[in-house]
């Protein structure tokens, strides 16, 4: 499993959630949304609506009758409705994947950064785990230490 670590320093969460997310559908995947507060779930979906008004990128909030057929479903759960093999962790609080995914986005920004390095540490000697580290710079997502 690959945990790809953002670093927030310029972006809102929700501007940064739809960036990724449509690199995610760019390459055909799902993608499950998990954050605990209802209203940056809503906030993130309107920004998913409105993100790219050529090529919107189709969501919904779980808890209804279509939340299988979602490609990008926002929750306050882990467990992927879905089918998704990619999440992204957009409120800082790290959650334990499990086998269902293959690729996690942890987003976090300096209110969270503890919790980030020590989820970084954590996950430092788990086999076959790869870990990457992103920050921004110039408007885009640079690797880096």
């Amino acid at each position: 499993m690959r945990v790809d670590f953002y670093l927030l320093s310029s972006d809102p969460v929700p501007a940064a959630v739809a960036l990724l997310a449509s690199k995610v559908r760019q390459a055909d995947e799902r993608l499950l949304v998990v954050a605990d507060d209802l209203a940056l779930l809503e906030e993130i979906s309107q920004t998913l609506w409105d993100a790219q008004p050529e090529a919107f990128l189709a969501n919904g909030i779980a808890g209804d009758e279509h939340d299988a057929v979602q490609p990008i479903l926002l929750s306050d759960d882990i467990a992927p409705a879905n089918g998704a093999r990619f999440l992204l962790i957009a409120d800082g609080r790290w959650r334990e994947p499990g086998e269902a995914f293959s690729r996690v986005l942890y987003l976090f920004d300096q209110d969270t950064i503890a919790g980030a390095r020590q989820t970084w540490k954590a996950l430092q000697d788990r086999e076959g785990m790869e870990r990457k580290f992103w920050k921004q710079q110039a408007g885009r997502w640079v690797e880096g230490p």
